[in-house]
């Protein structure tokens, strides 16, 4: 009843507005018919920067979602009421409401530009930019893309979602428990840097990739909602931040791998303050793996694996905090997907994050970052389909639990921090319902 009731509205990467620009349905690109979880056709859309198209005029790819969600932990989080919320059973009906323009911008030229209100945080802020120049040419007589990508977070650009910008689980909650300590290629940087990168993609087989980043200052990041609130001292980073990406793939008429290596390094000064005269070295260096069966039309088994290897040389925070010079943290996350005829996809994650002991860094109990622990999560999806009815819209419900084994270092009574989410996503293309209806009036006549 209450995952029903959640159906109120709700958002997706899954954007009808590409339907609308590729004629194809949202199950030709997504596993289980919605985003972001990609297929082999929708890998190769976002090589070729979000271009493709089935040859006809349309109407701007602009798309909106919704996102409403429902979450209960084990154990109430009185910290939640100071921030305005209940302790436990929190209901978001507009949990992230977006705006984008998705799709072809030129013939060479397309963009992924999202704007969201975030209900949590209470602001409007940009969300995930990625513009992308993609160029099809021959290299040693071998089809080969080169592309240029403008993007504001490293591996928002990237093509497979085993990477941290789109990977399992593709939403959660952000009101439940969560570990103190992650790595900054995680996510760390979402939103508070703009990079431009270069990439090339050889005879469907090797992808390499360079990017440099800027941490935004302050003053833009306030701009673009994005900037810390009131009293808060967040991390800052100096200088350019530069990422690399390697990765090969190989696909079959029934399967599709693929095995690659990305890493980043950025200078931080630690809660922002360069007093020191010196910075915090950090170096992010991962390993990723994907596996997807491809072969059905009623079956579709997608899997992924990542591994983080973080090494931190805390130059600063030693004389700021009295940390360790240097720290290690080690992030290992697997996941497994089947979807049955696009509609239903059950999910299962291991997930597990060691380092080194350091109290002063963590701000742990017992000063160890360790947490394990599992993700089990059903969606449903109805439509997104071939034959499905609307096609300018698309819809996922989900039901989603997290299981702690061990949290911030302890495993006694980690499981107090379990959260089930309950989401309801729902996306529409108006333009694309306005070229629908256009186009039913013409065969009428």
């Amino acid at each position: 009843m209450i995952l029903a009731a959640l159906c109120l509205v709700d958002a997706a990467e899954a954007l009808p507005s590409f339907a609308q620009q590729t004629g194809q349905p949202c199950a030709a690109c997504h596993v289980g018919a919605f985003g972001p979880q990609l297929k082999p056709y929708g890998r190769d859309f976002k090589l070729y920067g979000y271009t493709s198209s089935d040859g006809q005029k349309h109407l701007p790819p602009v798309a909106f979602t919704v996102q409403s969600s429902f979450t209960h932990t084990q154990a109430d989080q009185d910290g939640l009421i100071a921030q305005g919320f209940k302790s436990n059973d929190n209901f978001l009906l507009g949990q992230q409401v977006s705006a984008y323009y998705a799709g072809r911008i030129s013939k060479e030229v397309g963009a992924f530009i999202q704007v969201t209100y975030d209900d949590v945080a209470g602001k409007v802020q940009w969300d995930n930019f990625d513009v992308r120049f993609a160029h099809p040419t021959q290299l040693f007589h071998q089809d080969t893309v080169f592309g240029v990508t403008l993007n504001n977070s490293p591996t928002v650009q990237d093509l497979w979602n085993s990477t941290p910008g789109w990977g399992f689980p593709y939403n959660s909650s952000a009101l439940g428990a969560a570990p103190a300590a992650g790595a900054l290629a995680d996510g760390a940087l979402a939103g508070q840097v703009l990079g431009v990168g270069t990439y090339v993609m050889w005879n469907d087989f090797l992808y390499a990739e360079g990017a440099v980043y800027r941490f935004l200052s302050r003053q833009t990041q306030d701009h673009l909602g994005v900037g810390p609130s009131p009293g808060v001292n967040p991390d800052t980073y100096d200088g350019a931040i530069p990422y690399g990406r390697i990765a090969i793939e190989h696909g079959t008429d029934h399967q599709y791998f693929q095995a690659g290596a990305f890493a980043l390094a950025a200078d931080r000064y630690p809660g922002g303050d360069s007093s020191t005269g010196s910075t915090d070295r950090i170096v992010d260096k991962a390993l990723d793996a994907n596996y997807q069966f491809t072969g059905s039309k009623t079956h579709f088994v997608s899997a992924h694996a990542i591994y983080i290897h973080e090494d931190q040389n805390l130059r600063a925070d030693q004389i700021l905090n009295g940390t360790l010079p240097n720290d290690t943290l080690r992030t290992f996350r697997a996941d497994v997907s089947y979807s049955f005829r696009d509609t239903w996809t059950p999910s299962i994650q291991y997930f597990k994050t060691t380092g080194s002991t350091d109290a002063a860094l963590w701000g742990t109990p017992n000063g160890s970052p360790d947490s394990r622990g599992t993700v089990v999560e059903i969606a449903y999806v109805p439509w997104g389909k071939r034959k499905s009815i609307p096609q300018w819209m698309n819809i996922r419900l989900a039901a989603q639990f997290v299981s702690y084994q061990m949290f911030d270092g302890s495993s006694r009574q980690s499981s107090l921090n379990n959260t089930l989410y309950l989401s309801c996503w729902i996306a529409v293309a108006p333009l694309y319902a306005v070229e629908k209806e256009q186009s039913a009036k013409q065969a009428a006549h």
